[in-house]
């Protein structure tokens, strides 16, 4: 049985757009959840915050403990995890750490990268009364190669087209679908009945995901299909600078700044 939360989710296809975005901690959870529906603690933190090389090297323990500060910036929005890498290789796998995830953190619901490979996975999962959020297109877990956008060739747009499709009848309550070209964007959501989030994936999607720290500007990724919001490394730079310049001269601390 679904909860409350991502009953509305499913509510909304084909009407309000759903807002989505990541945190890692409580600081930006809190913000997040004042204009969020659904806030992801993804597996991008390997590379935005530990520097890794992708995010097949983001271990189980590292984000529950990032969920876990960020479930405590949370009241109304939903609150996702991603399943890391080589978590849910069987049914078995994937069922021991799905609920180690939820009972950790105490989420709404967890997402998986891929389609058929995983869809066993997935409708076990689903009948395990776990809820998931399915991922199409391009796959940062599986990518082997430079990130390039999907839908290139009728096979590629086929094979992502039926990656939905049994998604969809296998129960997840959404689909995340990331960097594909736009008519394929626009096919998914128009013939899948459940809500689908584009990144990278055109305006059709019924919904929109950013990585937080590209959309504030603390990330050097600019893909084309990032907009930034606000250029926060600049303002940090600036401050440091200043907070430098006033070590040196002798102006910190200053008499309110000292007991």
């Amino acid at each position: 049985m679904k909860n409350k939360k991502i009953t509305e989710i499913l509510r909304r296809k084909n009407k309000k757009p759903i807002v989505c975005l990541t945190a890692y901690s409580k600081t930006i959870a809190e913000i997040l959840d004042k204009y969020c529906d659904i806030v992801l603690v993804g597996d991008s933190l390997g590379m935005v915050l530990y520097g890794m090389k992708s995010t097949r090297e983001v271990t189980l323990e590292m984000i529950i403990n990032h969920a876990k500060s960020v479930k405590k910036g949370i009241s109304k929005s939903i609150l996702v995890i991603d399943m890391p890498y080589r978590t849910y290789r069987n049914k078995k796998e994937a069922y021991k750490n799905a609920k180690k995830i939820m009972k950790s953190t105490r989420c709404d619901a967890l997402k998986l990268e891929g389609g058929k490979k995983i869809i066993n996975v997935v409708k076990y999962l689903v009948k395990k009364n776990i809820p998931i959020m399915g991922h199409v297109g391009l796959l940062p877990q599986s990518e082997r190669k430079k990130f390039q956008f999907k839908g290139k060739s009728s096979i590629e747009r086929r094979r992502i087209i039926e990656d939905a499709r049994l998604l969809s009848n296998a129960g997840v309550f959404a689909i995340v679908i990331e960097c594909v070209e736009e008519s394929l964007a626009k096919i998914i959501s128009k013939y899948i009945p459940i809500p689908t989030i584009g990144i990278g994936a055109s305006k059709h999607c019924d919904g929109q995901i950013l990585v937080t720290d590209d959309l504030l500007g603390l990330s050097n990724f600019t893909p084309r299909f990032i907009r930034r919001y606000s250029n926060i490394k600049k303002i940090i730079n600036k401050s440091v600078s200043r907070f430098k310049y006033d070590v040196i001269s002798k102006k910190f601390p200053s008499k309110k700044n000292i007991y």
